[in-house]
């Protein structure tokens, strides 16, 4: 392959193309999910939405990976460094195609969907269940009577059933029934996934689960009336049988998400309100569990070893930073210089602290009511940690990019109206960045002390094992 000198200004140039207009100019569909775009295609496994873009930011939610817009080039077209670099400088854009060049054109018919043959009985499901989920009888008996939940022939896996709103099986999951070795989960083959596993009540309210174990222990806890209520799961945190649930029961509008109180279920939780309230709805509420899931709290309650709940450390993270930010004095004259000494020397936190301090300043110019604990409030309501994806490299980046565009808007010598509110906005930007960076540092530090930790604990076990 011939060797292509890229200087960093063009790496950087092309790493920083907003991704979504690039794709549709390359004939890609994407639609709109809350504040970002989901990619559409489709391969030899089907149709697939799990890959998230933002500017020029995306994350495969499936496989969990993510990065600019190189990677991607790389990672969904298998292109070389030097030919994802070439097509995004515009150099040779390939022709208009609607999957992918490393994806197997889908030419065959998309498999039947078939439920798989039920067991005769079902006592390996109802004692997997009660015994080692501890389930209650009477709820899975419900389920099984209403032909959701039953027991396969050939594994005696559980088998939990997506109805649509006629009565017909559409999709189905399968769990092992089993007590020892890896527990085994999958989709059936053809499932249509804008259907799962719940039950639709009468009332207005929807209670949403990842998972059908989740669902089935959140009613065993709380069984009070509980028919009258509508319940769904999302076979993780994908949004299509919410949606389609919403659209076909027009009643459900008070929802309540109960995804895993860990990272997943957190930035699932974010990203699927972000969605409805772009849709217009507003009574949504977040019911997480004490321990990591329901089913953990359960297991707790019944004297079983339970997995505690997991904190969501990014998140966690920005937001102690921000609300640890102290309102410095404003100098005009001296600002700049300021805020080139903190980039230069890394510090970060005081970057940020004189970056809501200017943006303040510059807003209260252009005649608004601004103070800087409000800035403070408003990066933590406007953080997303669900699209704070990226490595430590392209943060430095994107931050680097933002200060070299407030120091070109600092040459100005007279500012009008507008022009304030743009330094304010580019400030803002600024102070926002330099905390994901101090967070994304924070971070690796955290995991590096847990690795040398778990290090340790391997190595006191070897020695006194």
């Amino acid at each position: 392959m011939t060797y292509i000198p890229f200087t960093e200004e063009q790496k950087q140039t092309a790493n920083n193309v907003e991704l979504a207009e690039f794709l549709r100019m390359r004939g890609e569909k994407l639609e709109r999910a809350g504040r970002e775009y989901k990619l559409i295609y489709t391969d030899g496994g089907g149709k697939h939405d799990s890959i998230t873009i933002s500017d020029n930011r995306w994350f495969d939610h499936k496989a969990q990976t993510g990065g600019g817009a190189i990677k991607f080039m790389q990672y969904f077209y298998g292109m070389s460094f030097a030919d994802a670099v070439q097509s995004l400088l515009g150099y040779s854009v390939e022709p208009q195609q609607h999957s992918p060049p490393n994806k197997t054109e889908t030419v065959e018919r998309k498999k039947e969907f078939e439920l798989p043959e039920a067991n005769e009985d079902m006592h390996r499901v109802y004692a997997y269940l009660i015994k080692q989920r501890h389930i209650a009888p009477e709820i899975i008996t419900h389920f099984a009577k209403a032909h959701k939940l039953y027991e396969d022939k050939d594994h005696h896996n559980v088998v939990f059933v997506g109805l649509d709103e006629n009565g017909v099986p559409r999709q189905a999951s399968k769990r092992s029934a089993t007590t020892f070795g890896n527990s085994f989960r999958m989709t059936v083959g053809g499932s249509d996934t804008r259907y799962s596993f719940g039950h639709f009540g009468t009332s207005d309210r929807l209670y949403v689960f990842e998972a059908p174990i989740d669902m089935l222990s959140f009613i065993t806890l709380y069984p009070d009336n509980w028919q009258e209520h509508s319940y769904i799961t999302l076979n993780g945190v994908y949004e299509h049988p919410l949606i389609g649930a919403l659209e076909t029961h027009e009643n459900l509008w008070q929802i309540c998400f109960c995804t895993d109180n860990d990272e997943g279920g957190i930035d699932g939780y974010e990203r699927l309100r972000d969605i409805l309230t772009d849709k217009g709805y507003t009574d949504i509420q977040r019911c997480a569990p004490e321990y990591k899931d329901w089913n953990e709290k359960l297991r707790a309650l019944n004297g079983d070893d339970a997995l505690p709940a997991v904190p969501h450390f990014r998140k966690n993270k920005y937001y102690e930073i921000a609300e640890s930010l102290r309102e410095l004095t404003f100098n005009p004259y001296g600002f700049m210089n300021e805020l080139r000494k903190a980039y230069r020397s890394g510090d970060t936190d005081f970057m940020t602290e004189l970056a809501v301090t200017g943006s303040v300043f510059y807003l209260q110019q252009a005649g608004y009511k601004s103070d800087f604990k409000g800035l403070c409030v408003k990066l933590r309501k406007e953080y997303r940690a669900y699209a704070d994806k990226g490595r430590i490299g392209q943060k430095r980046r994107d931050m680097s990019n933002i200060f070299k565009a407030v120091e070109s808007d600092f040459r100005q010598t007279a500012r009008t109206r507008e022009q304030s509110v743009q330094t304010a906005k580019l400030l803002y930007q600024l102070a926002d960045s330099a905390i994901r960076v101090a967070v994304e540092e924070c971070h690796m530090a955290h995991e590096q002390e847990q690795s040398e930790g778990q290090a340790e604990e391997a190595e006191a076990v070897m020695a006194f094992g």
